[in-house]
């Protein structure tokens, strides 16, 4: 028998880059669904009584076993980063944020009664 060369076009759609600021993650027994999201606020003249916000999103499923290598990598990645240009820490805008958003949930507490009866 003898070996044919056989030529191979192969046509590699890249896609658009994505930036996300917001990310879920769900799975199910076979695969695990991550919903990376870019949530952005828009001006619509039409409509002056509510906000508008913009939803993009893209999925990643990836079974299990694929989910569990990439965590592999991605921890090397970081630590590869961490090494090369210090640690990442969470930005002090995040922090203060996160600071707001607990004090607001204490004095809501406070005023929703815990019973109704």
């Amino acid at each position: 028998m003898s070996e044919e060369k056989q030529n191979v076009s192969l046509h590699i759609n890249d896609g658009d880059a994505f930036y996300a600021n917001e990310v879920s993650i769900n799975f199910n027994p076979s695969n695990f669904f991550i919903d990376f999201k870019c949530i952005s606020p828009r001006i619509d003249p039409r409509n002056q009584n509510s906000a508008t916000f913009s939803l993009k999103h893209n999925v990643i499923i990836l079974e299990p076993y694929a989910l569990k290598e990439m965590m592999t990598l991605m921890k090397e990645l970081v630590e590869r980063y961490e090494k090369n240009f210090g640690k990442i820490e969470k930005p002090k805008a995040a922090k203060a944020a996160e600071k707001l958003s607990k004090e607001k949930k204490k004095s809501t507490k406070e005023k929703t009664p815990e019973y109704f009866g």
